[in-house]
């Protein structure tokens, strides 16, 4: 309940207000808020989601949204890369670790 009106409050979602006060979330908001947490999950910035929903979430012109929602992707797209060169070199490492350890094992277990 938390991260949704922290969303609202930085314009990321805006539901409408029922005559009792209560927020009215559309279905389309469920979208909006996994979009959120993955893109916050990834490191950015509320400003940065805010100009990627520019572009995807928005009805009317999107030409103006376009060349700095292209700059965040590639950016966050370069450092996602990096990430995960860097879990692929982790994973062989340790693969190659586990491999060597259970020879071992299998050496000292058998009977001479």
């Amino acid at each position: 309940m938390r991260s949704l009106r922290y969303y609202e409050e930085r314009k990321l979602l805006i539901p409408t207000r029922l005559e009792n006060g209560y927020r009215d979330y559309a279905e389309s908001d469920i979208e909006k808020v996994q979009f959120i947490q993955l893109y916050f999950s990834l490191g950015l910035r509320a400003k940065e989601i805010m100009d990627f929903f520019d572009c995807l979430f928005q009805n009317g012109e999107k030409q103006q949204c376009l060349p700095n929602a292209i700059e965040i992707g590639e950016r966050k797209l370069a450092e996602m890369k990096s990430q995960i060169e860097l879990l692929r070199k982790a994973e062989s490492q340790l693969e190659d670790s586990l491999f060597r350890w259970k020879q071992l094992i299998s050496r000292t277990e058998e009977p001479t």
